[in-house]
């Protein structure tokens, strides 16, 4: 018989270990984020890389990133949390065979907990100055950029990135930033008008919050519309 044919081997090397990495991607009204930490342990130490822990054999993925996820966030149901893929160099940890299985989610402004993450090496990088990371963690990076591009362009998601309260200009950065690219602004704006979504406060900004300029017109989400548009998609195309 063909040694193509002899599946699963009789001599099995289950000598290899597997990890968990969270690309966590924030808003703070001006800037689209990273959140990065600092390693405390050889062979990195002091580098900085993505959220990370090693799995346990009895740990189920989608429940040890929700786990990560409620650890720095303080609850359980992010709502955009998604697996990218398995990154597994064989060479991409020193100390062995690592395979590291990597998530991505979406946070809000008031999730971001400075005080608390500093103490603790954590800090918030945007996405487009990111430093050199450890290990492959920067191609996690550049691949979880990819992921969110895609998103952004057909349903609503990245709206999750923003307070409750917005103004046009907020939305557009972001967008922009997500996506890489700048819009014309009336062009931008034209179709965000044509878009169901949006609801006019009637109240102006008072400039006190990070990205909106004093007098600029304040919108929030209908969010009925943008439950069901998140799951069936939207013609808000880029």
């Amino acid at each position: 018989m063909s040694d193509m044919l002899k599946f699963p081997q009789d001599d099995t090397d289950f000598n290899v270990a597997l990890s968990m990495s969270l690309v966590l991607f924030g808003f703070d009204g001006s800037q689209l984020q990273l959140l990065l930490t600092r390693s405390k342990r050889e062979p990195f130490k002091d580098a900085l890389f993505l959220p990370s822990r090693y799995l346990e054999a009895q740990d189920e993925l989608a429940l040890s990133a929700r786990s990560m996820f409620h650890g720095l966030f303080g609850y359980d149901d992010p709502e955009i949390i998604e697996q990218l893929k398995a990154f597994g160099g064989v060479f991409r940890h020193p100390f062995g065979r690592v395979i590291n299985i990597a998530f991505y989610a979406l946070v809000r402004k008031e999730d971001f907990l400075a005080e608390k993450w500093e103490h603790h090496g954590m800090q918030w990088s945007p996405v487009d100055r990111v430093p050199d990371l450890a290990f492959d963690h920067n191609e996690i990076v550049k691949y979880a950029r990819e992921r969110l591009k895609r998103r952004v362009k057909r349903r609503p998601v990245g709206f999750q990135l923003l307070p409750d309260e917005f103004t046009l200009g907020q939305l557009q950065t972001l967008y922009e930033q997500a996506l890489g690219k700048t819009f014309d602004k009336r062009n931008f704006r034209k179709k965000l008008f044509k878009s169901p979504l949006l609801h006019d406060l009637e109240r102006k900004a008072t400039g006190g919050e990070t990205g909106q300029h004093k007098g600029s017109q304040l919108y929030a989400f209908e969010r009925e519309r943008y439950q069901r548009m998140k799951n069936e998609g939207y013609d808000f195309l880029f």
